[in-house]
């Protein structure tokens, strides 16, 4: 069984490759690949994965 989706829809988070902060807007567990994956309100056509943003607390 999956874990627990680490972030939240409103969450504020960094996408790590460019230190852009940006809001989480829904994400989804992918089966296939025992990932979740996240849009984001400032690019809603675009997804991310889990291990593609860092908390703001840095985490």
């Amino acid at each position: 069984m999956a874990d627990k989706n680490k972030y939240n829809i409103g969450e504020k988070v960094k996408i790590k490759t460019t230190d852009e902060l940006v809001t989480i807007n829904k994400w989804q567990y992918v089966k296939n690949m025992k990932k979740y994956s996240y849009t984001i309100k400032e690019q809603p056509s675009t997804f991310y994965f889990e291990d593609e943003f860092q908390s703001r607390n840095g985490e």
